[in-house]
């Protein structure tokens, strides 16, 4: 897929736009690492500090997201840098997970926290 790039100042806007779809892409495997790794605990009954780490770090994430109006620093970061911004312009990953990623894993890391809690709770 190509992108229109955005040519204004003395630095390559496409260069930029991969080095922020890069680091969103990094990024988002160790959230994603993070949501299922809760999931795991939960289901294997494996309640440890590092749960609760992963559990901080998303809850972070949801904040930045909530301060951002639902929209990650980095997307608005990548829309600097090209006037053509398909659903997942800003991610290495498939258009339809870019459109769904919030449904997909805030599922899947509710699940995983709510085993995790009723792991630590019984």
């Amino acid at each position: 897929m190509e992108y229109r790039i955005v040519h204004n100042g003395s630095f390559n806007n496409e260069k930029k736009l991969f080095a922020v779809k890069l680091t969103h892409t990094v990024i988002w495997f160790v959230m994603v690492a993070a949501i299922l790794y809760v999931c795991y605990a939960g289901i294997a009954d494996q309640i440890n500090g590092l749960v609760w780490f992963c559990i901080a770090l998303i809850v972070v994430e949801g904040i930045i997201l909530l301060i951002y109006k639902w929209r990650c620093p980095l997307t608005i970061l990548a829309r600097k840098y090209t006037d053509d911004q398909p659903i997942g312009f800003d991610i290495f990953i498939p258009a339809w997970l870019a459109k769904h990623n919030k449904t997909i894993f805030t599922t899947i890391f509710l699940v995983g926290t709510l085993l995790v809690l009723w792991r630590t709770i019984l």
